[in-house]
């Protein structure tokens, strides 16, 4: 048997054991909730059109239980379905991404997954720090939420400022960090060489040209 079919089978076996375990607690709790609602037998046997007989052996394990049975016993104790199969509660669907603190920046990991495209959101407190450019291998996008954030890319020193996106090639000495004039909060996309963002809108000046730009003023 390969490993694939092995694993399924195993999940099959582990999938039957959970169901019968879950089912051999259906008549324990009907036996509960009927009584903690002060109903006999007699009287649900009334109220559903379920014989005594078959109640009494849905609560004693004796009869499997089906829907065409839980749904009038449910109506009749106005409980939902849930409650008498003991169905575990609805897991909360928010992602509690846990925050990672590195060299002073917190960074939220977006994804999930390990390997291919990395995606994080990172606030970036007000410091004075001076720039030390690295080089590695990779694509990185950045995306301005809020504030200033400073990026040095080889020979250009530029200010992104909230709405400003900015993509390069990591084999470039870059760094990206404060401005020493108040926080930052932006988005990092990083993914292995050849992985580029594709970004429909992009900023109307690259880091680049706007490096050109200052230059020309300051001549």
């Amino acid at each position: 048997m390969t490993d694939s079919r092995a694993v399924e089978q195993t999940e099959h076996e582990d999938d039957g054991a959970n169901l019968d375990g879950v089912l051999a607690e259906v008549g324990p709790r009907l036996r509960r909730i009927r009584k903690e609602r002060g109903a006999t037998l007699a009287g649900l046997a009334a109220a559903t059109g379920i014989s005594v007989s078959t109640l009494s052996r849905l609560e004693s394990g004796n009869r499997k239980p089906s829907l065409e049975l839980l749904l009038p016993i449910a109506r009749a104790h106005q409980v939902p379905l849930d409650e008498l199969v003991g169905a575990p509660p609805v897991g909360d669907p928010r992602v509690r991404a846990k925050p990672i603190v590195r060299h002073g920046r917190t960074m939220v990991p977006l994804t999930r997954q390990p390997g291919g495209l990395q995606a994080y959101k990172v606030f970036e407190p007000s410091r004075s720090i001076e720039p030390e450019p690295q080089t590695h291998e990779g694509y990185e996008w950045l995306y301005v939420l809020s504030g200033r954030l400073r990026l040095v890319l080889a020979d250009h020193d530029v200010i992104l400022t909230a709405g400003e996106a900015a993509e390069f090639d990591t084999r470039l000495p870059h760094w990206f960090g404060s401005t020493g004039e108040g926080p930052a909060e932006f988005l990092s996309l990083f993914g292995p060489q050849g992985e580029r963002m594709h970004v429909r809108a992009r900023p109307t000046q690259r880091p680049t040209q706007r490096a050109g730009r200052q230059k020309r003023e300051a001549d």
